[in-house]
This record gives structure tokens, sequence and C-alpha cells, in this order.
């Protein structure tokens, strides 16, 4: 793992537990990552330079260590947390703050570290392939992710998805075509209306709503956008509303004459 053991010959005087060499590695595969380190501590101090090494103090304090980062092209900081837990196990947390994403990752430190040879960079470590593997799929993804962040934000609204400008409940300006064909049908039997909402399974189409228009002789189909003479304006009703006419048409319309029925004994001139 080549600048590992450059790192930590440059510390190798302050390592006393098995926990900073775990750090340690930890810090050079964020290094490797294209980050440098600030500092210790939650917060950031003037005269802060970013560099590969490990800063004065990174390991004072045992029970947490607080380490800063930020990208080499100084649009991402990260903040990394090791806790230890029973002297036997670290707790990692890092925050990006590019997309405030954190990430976690528990591990046993005896599993990869010889503690009888702090001293022996040759001998120190082990199984540095499965602490790599588990460190770039659970710890570092909110590292190796951050430049896509941005992008996946700008294309969050692809093709596949809904316009967040538009609304599904606004009426379609202009006014309708009258060629628009309407939805009804022309009944089989004038006396079928609702047998489809009475008998589900019967196969037939005719539910409740009636078209008197029709009662069961061809005719040409009404659009309901039209209008309706001397009642309603073309574009009063939307193309596709479910809409039975206002009836009679017109003031001088055609067919029966109150006077066509008259009462017996009407007009009777005896």
């Amino acid at each position: 793992m080549a600048g590992l053991e450059v790192l930590y010959t440059s510390v190798a005087s302050s390592i006393t537990s098995p926990e900073d060499a775990v750090v340690c590695f930890i810090h050079w595969e964020i290094v490797k990552s294209g980050y440098k380190c600030l500092g210790t501590g939650d917060e950031p101090l003037n005269g802060e330079k970013k560099s590969e090494l490990l800063p004065a103090s990174w390991n004072t304090n045992k029970e947490m260590y607080t380490l800063r980062y930020r990208s080499n092209d100084d649009k991402s900081n990260l903040l990394l947390k090791a806790i230890t837990v029973d002297d036997s196990s670290l707790i990692f947390n890092l925050l990006d703050s590019a997309s405030d994403k954190i990430t976690d990752l528990t591990i046993t430190v005896s599993d990869y570290v010889n503690e009888a040879n702090l001293q022996s960079f040759e001998s120190l470590y082990k199984n540095t392939g499965d602490l790599a593997k588990r460190l770039n799929s659970s710890l570092l993804p909110a590292v190796k992710d951050q430049g896509g962040v941005m992008n996946k934000r700008r294309e969050r609204f692809t093709d596949t998805e809904p316009n967040p400008d538009h609304d599904p409940l606004s009426v379609p300006t202009g006014h309708p075509s009258a060629s628009c064909p309407p939805d009804w049908t022309e009944p089989v039997n004038p006396f079928a209306a609702g047998r489809a909402d009475l008998d589900p399974l019967s196969g037939s189409a005719e539910g409740m709503i009636v078209d008197p228009l029709h009662a069961g002789f061809p005719c040409p189909g009404l659009d309901p956008s039209s209008g309706t003479p001397g009642n309603l304006p073309p574009g009063s009703v939307h193309p596709r509303a479910r809409f039975d006419p206002i009836l009679p048409f017109g003031r001088h319309r055609a067919g029966p004459d109150p006077d066509h029925l008259p009462r017996p004994g009407y007009n009777d001139t005896m």
C-alpha cells in the first residue's frame, strides 16, 4: 500500500495503541480518495493548512478521535470521528458536508492489528484487503460519491419523471375542438340503462349515465364541447366530460306540443 508506510513512520513514535494504528490506516484511505487533513477537533482553527500527514495531537484523546478533511478542489469538507468501545472495537462516523451524508463502520481492532508489533510496520497490519474493502463499501462512499452529488441533484428531473411545474388539476387552455370524439356509445337496448351497475359480470356497457338523445335509435354522436343550441355556447363543457345534455334544445323546438295529448273532452264543441 504505497504511501502508508511513509505515513506510519512519520507518526510511529506517537502510536501507543492498536486503535492508533487503525485510525492511521483509515486516514491514509481518505487521503487516497482525494482529501487532505486540516486538523483535529470539530471546529476549524486559524492558519490551518491541508496536509497528507496526521496533525499534531491527533491521538491525544484515546476515547474519541476527531479529524477534519478538505477535498483537493476545496469543494467538500469531511468530519471523521472514531469512538473506542470496550477497548476492543472502534466505531467510525464520517460526515460529508457537500451532501450531508453520514456513513458509519464498526470494526474489531484485533482483527486488523497485531498489538504486539506496534513499532514494526512489516508485521503490524493484517487482513488489510478485507479492511480496505469494508472501508470502501461502508464508510468511504460519502467520499467517493462526492463528485457526483451535484450532478445527481441537477439531474433529479429526468425524462421519465414528471415535470414539477405541471399541475394535474389544471384545465387545458383554448377552445376544445368540436371534432373531439365523445366517450358515448350507442346503447344496444334503450331499457338496459344501469345493467352494468346491477350485474357487473353481464359484459354489458350500459351504466347509469343515460343519453336521452339516443334512446336506442341510431343518430350521430353528440360532442358536449360543441355546446347546445339556445342553452350552452361552444366550449362550455370539457370535450371528455360525462355530460347529460340540457333538454329541450332551443325555444323553437320540433316535437310534440302540449296540446297533442288533450284531456278527454278537451275542445268539445258540444
